[in-house]
């Protein structure tokens, strides 16, 4: 990864947010990037392999672990974090649409002509309704990936011991998850900063329309 390139884009991200945006970005950086990236894909690194049944009937673990972890904590967590920070993106790439038009009116009718924004980078007008939808969106992302996770976890917490009775196993089997209580450890994290990002993010959007 470019890391020169990431902090650039965190930078502008930075620049055009507000206090809340601020810590908003904060948070999903420290508390849930970089914890996934250093702790969480390890813990579930050995998922598939250390989830063990009772039974060498040939298939049935299989069955079984697509049974109860239909979609990966660690795949799902990825998709959410691309998805809430993209709208953030688009905040700059509006901000880089305004100073393109800025730039080429220029050039057109000289240093002089009459600006076409007061400050490009000010949440006026359309990048008003831009930055707004971003957060509706990020909130938007962030509860539809909790009811996602709660769809599949029950209540998001792995239980120790699973009984699985799916064909080819021969009968009722026993099926043990690994490392389950670390694991709750990590999605209940994961849910609680979800939370937290939610709040601020509603939170930004009645300031700014409190403030407008």
């Amino acid at each position: 990864m470019n890391w020169g390139v990431f902090e650039g884009l965190l930078s502008g991200v930075n620049k055009y947010s507000t206090a809340f945006g601020r810590i908003w970005l904060s948070l999903v950086f420290i508390f849930r990037l970089l914890v996934y990236v250093v702790a969480a894909e390890r813990v579930w690194s050995d998922d598939h392999k250390d989830f063990d049944c009772n039974t060498r009937q040939p298939g049935c673990t299989n069955v079984c672990f697509d049974h109860f972890f239909p979609i990966s904590h660690i795949r799902l967590w990825a998709l959410q974090l691309i998805l809430v920070t993209c709208p953030s993106l688009l905040v700059i790439m509006h901000v880089a649409y305004r100073e393109d038009r800025e730039k080429k009116n220029r050039e057109k009718n000289g240093e002089n002509c009459p600006r076409l924004y007061s400050n490009t980078g000010k949440k006026h007008g359309g990048l008003w309704w831009t930055y707004l939808l971003s957060l509706i969106f990020k909130a938007g992302v962030d509860v539809v990936f909790l009811y996602i996770f709660y769809h599949f976890y029950r209540n998001y917490t792995l239980p120790r011991l699973v009984k699985c009775e799916l064909p080819p196993c021969p009968n009722v089997v026993d099926c043990f998850i690994s490392r389950p209580t670390e694991k709750n450890i990590f999605t209940l994290f994961m849910v609680v900063t979800a939370c937290i990002c939610i709040v601020l993010s509603l939170i930004e959007a009645a300031y700014l329309i409190g403030k407008r």
